[in-house]
């Protein structure tokens, strides 16, 4: 599996859908929505997904355990689950969504194949909006998925609520927070009820649309990557860990990283959900309450 890229076009897909041995490519609509968007991603998939496509489900595909959204599932989980969908370790899975901006929780499962140790996974740039807008074709047919076994090999990838709060002091690696400026800085609301905005101490906000480009829909280029990351200073020579509301847009930071050849970007799962509802509130810093860095 030599070659995959990370990000693929949605020419190529078309071409690979024609001429992929059966099995050797798994396409995964990866659709998920705020409850405020007022969407539901299996919905649409089963009205008009790409042709082969099966569905991903976020929420079913995490720790039931845990009192946070979308956390990540323990490795037995997320195997049941990848084998399910018909991805064998074989196979290269390639991921998308049908958000309006193109990219949006695509990146969160392309992050968790590969934090399962799977490399031969791809992002289709664009998403389904610019699929369609290329004239490509969406079907409503649901087909089943081969009889396959996915053994994972989980990698340490996952910050934990200590250990984001020891690098508040300790400085071990960099924290770069996807959400919207307004959300990072505490002057807008947060979208989820009972959480109140603002972000953790040194990290750096980097909204995942930044690495969009508005027109297109598809990534920005390697080296308008590497300008926002140095905008921002943030050093990719260096440890790097992305945080969001709960860990979906934080892996746009991952893939954009990764893109800039750093290999290794982890996430703080738990993310702000779990940073309110756990900090001390001098560890919470906004305009809002006047603490703003």
């Amino acid at each position: 599996m030599a070659g995959i890229q990370s990000v693929v076009s949605a020419a190529w897909l078309a071409q690979a859908i024609h001429t992929a041995r059966a099995g050797a490519l798994r396409v995964l609509d990866c659709s998920w929505y705020l409850p405020a968007m007022l969407r539901d991603g299996r919905k649409e998939f089963e009205e008009r997904h790409i042709p082969g496509a099966a569905f991903f489900d976020l929420d079913e595909c995490s720790d039931s355990s845990s009192p946070y959204d979308h956390m990540m599932p323990p490795a037995e989980h997320f195997g049941r689950y990848a084998s399910a969908l018909g991805v064998a370790n074989l196979s290269h899975v390639v991921v998308y969504d049908a958000s309006d901006w193109g990219m949006f929780s695509s990146p969160r499962v392309w992050w968790m194949f590969r934090a399962f140790g799977h490399r031969q996974v791809s992002v289709l740039d664009g998403g389904l909006k610019h699929w369609m807008s290329q004239g490509l074709p969406v079907t409503a047919e649901l087909q089943p998925p081969p009889a396959v076994c996915f053994q994972p090999q989980p990698q340490n990838w996952v910050k934990s609520f200590e250990q984001v709060l020891a690098n508040i002091d300790s400085k071990e690696f960099q924290l770069v927070d996807a959400r919207t400026s307004g959300r990072f800085q505490g002057s807008e609301p947060e979208i989820r009820p009972g959480i109140e905005p603002g972000h953790i101490p040194g990290s750096v906000n980097i909204p995942f649309r930044e690495f969009l480009n508005s027109d297109t829909l598809k990534i920005k280029s390697e080296k308008d990557l590497q300008r926002i990351f140095e905008e921002h200073k943030v050093n990719l020579s260096r440890p790097l860990v992305g945080t969001c509301g709960s860990g979906v847009t934080a892996c746009h930071i991952a893939l954009a990283a990764h893109l800039c050849e750093k290999k290794d970007v982890m996430i703080y799962d738990g993310s702000w959900v779990e940073w309110f509802n756990r900090a001390d509130p001098s560890h919470m810093i906004s305009v809002k309450n006047k603490t703003l860095e």
